[in-house]
């Protein structure tokens, strides 16, 4: 597991963080811990989510990614063509032009 040292917080914030720390039930780490997984899991998209879920669980990261950018592809909309065809089509077409 990582490591962070957050510095200079207002003894009022570190006030803050026990009391909510004490209500539910916590230390103060595990109640920090859980802000910020909250934090960053919300600022993460479903897919993205997903695929950290899927390496933490042992998948190869190169599929798991694969898996990704397709999701990633079909959420934007925007529909990608493979660069070969497209080069094959220009070379028909100059070959065409100049028969």
């Amino acid at each position: 597991m990582s490591q962070i040292l957050v510095r200079n917080l207002s003894p009022e914030t570190v006030a803050a963080l026990k009391k909510q720390a004490k209500d539910n039930k916590r230390s103060l780490e595990a109640e920090v811990r859980n802000i910020l997984e909250h934090a960053a899991s919300e600022a993460m998209s479903p897919e993205f989510r997903d695929f950290i879920r899927q390496i933490a669980a042992g998948r190869s990261r190169m599929e798991a990614f694969r898996d990704f950018a397709a999701q990633m592809r079909a959420r934007s909309g925007v529909q990608t063509t493979d660069s070969a065809e497209l080069i094959r089509q220009a070379r028909d077409e100059l070959d065409a032009k100049f028969r």
